[in-house]
């Protein structure tokens, strides 16, 4: 088995091989990637070393001090946060090998086609329509909050493929090409100004057969991987203490006495601690995801991840009172990612009410933390044996 010694060996001699100061990042990230050390508890060949995930730190921390690139992982997040886990356990060796090192790399963004405009909260309700036709799919149907579909070249995507089986049961799961003919993006615009989200419109889109992950019919059980990687990416993602939220407006108390009242000391005292609680809970968290698969923890954390963010954004714009409303630009804008905590203090606060919607609403996460994690009895679900096409829509 890897050990400690034996990872330090190989991160040394990778970066001798390849110097960060003289190799070209694409061109580092690529050594590094076949040397197994992008991720080392997947697959030899794959990008890893079949060593145990607890491993990484010892990688990460050898590039850092080094002063390695990276790949810019917040990029990249759906790819590497969601994309890849689900194609390293249902794809075949050949989709392995063809897409996980570029999206590791970072040469490809992906997204996600999942929700659609009458199928949100009730994912398994989707209506976009895959047909087979010979060695392809046909699909049509419209998705909905597509994050980064303006920059994307693949997509991981679910589509009917039975209307006559239970919602659950007739889906299948695709990687599709966004550069594909019958694909059609469009912005939608936010409340913040910017249109880093989209709707994704498929047209007689064609996808081979050779793109579907899992059998067909089987991508209600493939997607639950996607989500429950999605949601520790999105909630469990390591920060440092007074990472994300909690620091600008901990920073603004300590710079600003002159806006202090006993009334907000005591508020952000009780959700700096739970900023603190919810970081060692992701650290748990991910040290649980060594020993295999991410469970409804995830949903926990993501739950926990939007409660605070909205919690302490409205703290900070009450704190700073009028000038907490103001909000530096207001043009429209196609960010690439995400920024949670820079830009000005409006910005975070309007931002944060899109966190209890994507990667599941909070009222869907509540009921998976009720009934898998609590083990509360189910709530009845009348349509859970009826036919899609004999659904009230």
């Amino acid at each position: 088995m890897t050990d400690v010694a034996e990872v330090r060996v190989l991160t040394r001699e990778l970066l001798a091989a390849n110097p960060p100061a003289t190799t070209a990042p694409t061109d580092f990230l690529k050594a590094r990637f076949d040397a197994g050390l992008a991720w080392v508890h997947y697959p030899v060949g794959l990008g890893g070393l079949d060593a145990p995930r607890s491993l990484q730190a010892v990688v990460d921390e050898e590039l850092t001090a080094a002063d390695a690139p990276d790949n810019d992982p917040r990029r990249i997040g759906i790819g590497l946060g969601m994309a890849a886990p689900t194609i390293l356990r249902f794809g075949t060796d050949e989709q392995k090998r063809s897409l996980l090192r570029p999206l590791w790399v970072g040469e490809e963004v992906w997204c996600q086609l999942f929700s659609e405009p009458g199928a949100g909260s009730d994912l398994a309700a989707l209506g976009t329509r895959a047909v087979r036709d010979g060695d392809s799919w046909v699909v049509n149907g419209q998705k909905v909050w597509t994050s980064s579909a303006h920059v994307a070249r693949w997509a991981i995507l679910i589509a009917r493929t039975d209307p006559d089986l239970p919602k659950h049961q007739g889906i299948t799961y695709f990687v599709c090409d966004m550069t594909d003919p019958g694909v059609e993006v469009r912005p939608l615009r936010q409340i913040t100004g910017e249109a880093e989200f989209n709707e994704v419109f498929l047209t007689d889109v064609r996808i081979p057969d050779s793109r579907r992950l899992g059998a067909v019919g089987e991508g209600w059980k493939v997607a639950q991987t996607t989500l429950m990687n999605e949601r520790v990416s999105i909630g469990g993602s390591r920060t440092p203490r007074e990472g994300g939220m909690i620091g600008p407006i901990a920073r603004t108390w300590r710079e600003r006495p002159e806006l202090r009242t006993h009334d907000l000391h005591q508020r952000l005292l009780d959700l700096w601690i739970d900023a603190e609680v919810a970081r060692l809970a992701g650290e748990r968290l991910r040290q649980q995801l060594v020993a295999g698969q991410p469970g409804p923890e995830g949903s926990g954390m993501k739950l926990a991840f939007a409660r605070l963010n909205q919690e302490i954004s409205g703290l900070e714009v009450e704190l700073r009172g009028e000038e907490g409303l103001l909000y530096d630009d207001w043009t429209m804008r196609r960010p690439e990612l995400v920024d949670f905590t820079g830009r000005d203090a409006g910005y975070r606060y309007l931002r944060s009410k899109g966190n209890s919607i994507e990667g599941g609403t909070s009222e869907v996460l509540l009921n998976i933390v009720a009934e898998r994690v609590l083990g509360l009895p189910s709530e009845p679900r009348s349509d859970k044996d009826i036919a899609w096409k004999d659904l009230a829509r």
